[in-house]
């Protein structure tokens, strides 16, 4: 499956070393060609002779080898993807702040194709407000990340900070060697998760929206080559490397920040559930209990979809999401046609695998086209799908 790809596998010097050779053997046994790129406390770990076996090609680890080859320019010609199994939290650091000073940092420094770090350390180092701020610099740089897993660690205790299993790297590595980048050089807007309204210092109004699809949605468009701006309610989800994010509250702070974005956003997907109700008034104390019963007043807030649709320009794409109890079909479709919307993707909330807080769900696209049913799928699926209807619309504009 990986025939053709070459795979630059980073080893450094932490006891997790030992399962980057379990790696090596899945990429070469898929197909690809692997070099390893080993620093000196790597070596103390496991030998390069047991590197070279598992990929049938020699271990680099000096700027320079035969012939004066320069290690880091050869390498950086050669991969199509950089793994970093296990980084510490020394690779980590050099990465953020720029320091090559051994084959392995300055081979990463070099790289123009994507990077993908397995982090690996004691649970202290990886709480370690540096760290944070290093992972933070990555992330936005676009470089990908997979773990760090809960577990036993080398030190005894059970915590945060062990490397990823080989085989949830390879997956991960895999998907980013042959996704599609369809969106390379567009603009893709995404809302996710709930907002929430203000009734008083201790209470809000909001609704059971995890975030977990719209996150989807802009982890695949970034994995599919766009550039991507997530504008978030309060979720419980951790932030997406390499996507630009906004963090809100309530549907107006949603509606200002949104509006602003869509003006240079290619394709707008609105899959958060912003609330449609708003207190008339926000009390300035906490509401006292002072009977059985309470009466709020609630008005109207922004119709950020359907204002998305007056203003749309020409060639952009805007998809809203109909979350329903009944009538699916029917009550999509009016929406669709109501928000000016080019897609929208309807799912029954009520139906197992498709509620909030899933990971899975079951849609219908809907277009002006028709309707496509889909089974029920993991959510980064379900994400994959929506793009390839998007992609479509922007072929058939094209035609015009």
């Amino acid at each position: 499956m990986l025939t053709g790809k070459n795979v630059v596998v980073g080893v450094t010097g932490g006891i997790a070393a030992y399962k980057a050779c379990e790696l090596v053997r899945l990429f070469v046994k898929a197909g690809a060609s692997v070099r390893v790129v080993m620093t000196e406390h790597a070596k103390e770990f496991v030998s390069p002779l047991t590197f070279e076996t598992l990929s049938g090609k020699q271990v680099y680890s000096d700027n320079f080898n035969k012939a004066w080859e320069i290690g880091h320019i050869s390498l950086q010609n050669f991969a199509d993807l950089t793994v970093i199994a296990p980084a510490t939290a020394n690779i980590i650091g050099k990465m953020a702040c720029g320091i090559a000073d051994d084959l392995l940092s300055t081979t990463v420094m070099a790289m123009t194709t994507p990077v993908l770090i397995a982090p690996a350390m004691n649970s202290g180092m990886w709480r370690n407000k540096a760290t944070e701020a290093n992972m933070e610099t990555l992330k936005s740089r676009g470089v990908f990340v997979v773990g760090p897993a809960s577990g036993e660690l080398a030190c005894g205790i059970t915590d945060v900070g062990r490397m990823a299993e080989p085989i949830e790297i390879f997956e991960k590595a895999k998907k980013i060697l042959i996704a599609k980048r369809d969106f390379e050089g567009k603009t893709v807007l995404v809302t996710a998760g709930p907002t929430r309204e203000k009734l008083d210092p201790v209470r809000f109004l909001t609704n059971r929206s995890t975030g977990k699809m719209g996150y989807a949605i802009a982890e695949a468009a970034r994995d599919r080559g766009a550039k991507v701006e997530l504008v978030t309610g309060p979720v419980n989800l951790p932030e997406p490397s390499g996507i630009c994010v906004t963090r809100v509250e309530s549907t107006q702070d949603m509606f200002s920040a949104v509006t602003e974005l869509a003006k240079c956003a290619d394709v707008v997907i609105q899959a958060a559930a912003p609330a449609d109700f708003t207190p008339e008034t926000v009390k300035d104390q906490k509401i006292k209990k002072t009977g059985d019963s309470m009466t709020l007043t609630l008005v109207s807030t922004p119709d950020i979809a359907k204002h998305l649709g007056t203003v749309k320009r020409e060639g952009q794409v805007l998809v809203a999401f109909a979350a329903e109890t009944e009538n699916v079909t029917e009550n999509a479709q009016g929406k669709r046609i109501r928000k000016n919307a080019d897609l929208i993707v309807a799912n029954d909330v009520t139906k197992p695998g498709a509620g909030f807080g899933t990971d899975t769900n079951v849609v219908s696209v809907l277009s002006e086209e028709g309707m496509t049913e889909y089974p029920r799928m993991s959510k980064k699926d379900v994400a994959d799908k929506i793009l390839d209807h998007v992609e479509r619309v922007f072929t058939c504009n094209t035609r015009k």
